[in-house]
């Protein structure tokens, strides 16, 4: 019992709980002095779920001398992720990262620095420019599988390693960088992702072999994008990546990037981006081989959306509705980070429980993705919650895979599409089965990716359904034609994005602007219901008449931070 109160007597040493509300209860199993730091650095996934199992909806728990409390479910998540960053700030928690990004760039930079510099990055993610970036995953995904044959044996997780390296090199350094990339680069990526673990949270800058690697690996990649950002100032080029974008931003006072801030934000961008796409697209196909019922219609859709020689393209890809719930579905059983972290600037209250100042707050998308009373059957592959009319990620807060909140990952839905693209290329040209390595998962850094090898025999299917030959066509924006023109009468089209009968109500427009991040996804489906405002936020022009009705259940799909509510009144 000493042993198991050790952390709260120090806590409560150092200051009292408040009268009316109650100390977080305090994971049993800590040791003295160094609490549970020896657990979480071993295995802290395995931590974090005895946390939930043992303590239920919120536990605390000690590393050296810091306090955490692990909260788990959507009404947790929701006080988390909608608190300011006054209170609960993302910033103190991933410093972690600044060995990577680089001093006084994005979290380590001062809130208004910071909030400039994403900014910047703003005319990158914007959807009409998002989109753009499909052209490169085809074209890699072409290229990639052009020495393969008709059959043969792949390890999948290092081909998705490697193809994604590819895609965002090109994506974010442009075409010049990725057709003159080497294997260096590869190595100086591997180097600066295995340079952070759980145990950066601790100290990011113990003296281990791991972290000098990352610095050194650092280093190097200023150099290399350095080259880049002045060969093209040299030879007056231009490109539509996100290169280009940094190179023209300018901060408030008309001061440019410094090359190091360059590369810092990119470096931003390529740890958002590259890694969980690629175990994201390994755990996918994983899951659907070894669910063959499920498999059988992914490749049925993909059958029927391209067989009649369909371009891969935009608009195609948004009717491949099986597929994408089956990405959401490996999303939600392997979330790419485990850990989401905010640190209390503030005494901080959920609930009755009082969390002090300065106690670290872990959210873990893994755990709560786990828990069957939000998720039916949690345990089990079954993409079908997705769809209509069981929709269990609709319920806020609910489904983090990508965060939430203010925070949230800004490229989620370009993930999906570029995981659906790889996919359909995939799946329409061979015919995969897993070759008996055991699936596993990696814990050993912050993104978990399956465990390698895992080999993939795959055979060139008799009557491909996929034409690899029409890379250009992603890129282009979806007519309204493609969008989905009708509603049900409950406010939601079937899966295959058609009503099945006329609504009977009013459909009203809500916009959460406290979570709105700009996409404008929105406005692009409907510009002539939804507008950019001068916060950069978007805002409602109207209310829907029955003729809109289908673009503005298009843009509630498709808004990334599922910041536009629709009801029928």
């Amino acid at each position: 019992m000493q042993v198991q109160n050790l952390g709260d007597m120090l806590f409560r040493r150092k200051k009292a709980v408040p009268a009316g509300l109650r100390a977080v209860p305090t994971l049993a199993g800590g040791l003295p002095l160094v609490g549970h730091t020896v657990e979480f650095i071993r295995s802290t996934i395995e931590l974090l779920t005895r946390a939930h199992r043992e303590n239920g909806e919120i536990a605390a728990f000690q590393v050296f001398n810091r306090r955490m409390v692990a909260v788990f479910g959507p009404e947790a998540h929701e006080a988390v992720f909608r608190a300011p960053d006054s209170m609960l700030s993302p910033s103190e928690a991933y410093k972690i990262m600044t060995p990577v990004f680089g001093k006084d760039i994005v979290y380590d930079a001062p809130p208004e620095k910071m909030a400039e510099q994403l900014k910047m990055l703003l005319p990158a993610l914007k959807d009409r420019r998002m989109r753009t970036y499909g052209e490169a995953v085809v074209l890699e995904t072409e290229q990639s599988v052009r020495p393969w044959g008709e059959s043969g044996v792949i390890d999948f997780v290092d081909f998705c390693r490697v193809l994604t390296n590819f895609t965002s090199s090109r994506c974010l350094l442009g075409k010049e960088f990725r057709e003159g990339m080497t294997a260096d680069f590869a190595s100086v990526y591997h180097d600066l992702e295995k340079g952070v673990t759980p145990l950066a949270y601790i100290n990011a800058h113990l003296p281990i072999p791991s972290f000098r690697k990352r610095d050194k690996a650092r280093v190097r990649m200023v150099e290399m994008i350095t080259n880049v950002i002045r060969a093209r100032l040299r030879d007056r080029r231009q490109g539509e990546d996100f290169l280009q974008t940094l190179m023209e931003a300018r901060y408030a006072d008309g001061r440019p990037l410094s090359e190091n801030e360059i590369t810092g934000m990119l470096l931003a961008g390529m740890f958002a981006g590259h890694h969980t796409s690629s175990v994201t697209t390994a755990w996918t196909l994983i899951e659907l081989l070894q669910n063959q019922g499920y498999l059988g219609r992914v490749v049925e859709e993909i059958d029927r959306v391209f067989g009649n020689g369909t371009p891969v393209s935009h608009a195609a890809l948004r009717e491949l509705t099986v597929t994408e719930n089956a990405v959401k579905e490996a999303l939600r059983l392997h979330p790419p980070l485990f850990m989401l972290v905010r640190v209390a600037q503030q005494d901080f209250t959920y609930k009755s429980w009082h969390v002090p100042k300065g106690t670290w707050i872990v959210i873990s998308p893994t755990v709560s993705h786990r828990m069957n009373e939000v998720f039916r059957d949690a345990d089990r592959f079954d993409p079908d919650r997705f769809a209509p009319p069981r929709e269990e990620d609709k319920r806020d807060f609910a489904y983090i895979s990508f965060g939430g909140g203010r925070h949230k990952c800004l490229g989620n839905a370009f993930a999906i599409l570029q995981i659906k693209a790889i996919l359909a290329l995939l799946l329409g040209q061979y015919e995969f089965e897993l070759a008996g390595d055991p699936i596993q998962s990696d814990f050993q850094g912050l993104v978990v990716g399956p465990k390698e090898p895992c080999r993939m025999r795959y055979r060139k299917r008799a009557q491909p359904s996929v034409t690899m030959s029409a890379a250009t066509e992603l890129g282009k924006m979806a007519s309204p034609e493609a969008m989905v023109e009708a509603a049900a009468a409950h406010g939601h089209n079937g899966a295959n994005g058609s009503a099945t009968k006329a609504p009977t109500k009013k459909l009203k427009i809500s916009i959460d602007r406290d979570l709105c991040q700009g996409h404008a996804v929105c406005v692009g489906e409907s510009p002539d219901l939804f507008r950019i405002a001068d916060d950069g936020k978007v805002e409602l022009v109207m209310q829907p008449e029955l003729s809109q009705y289908g673009k503005a259940h298009a843009a509630e799909q498709y808004c990334p931070t599922r910041t536009i509510k629709l009801r029928y009144e």
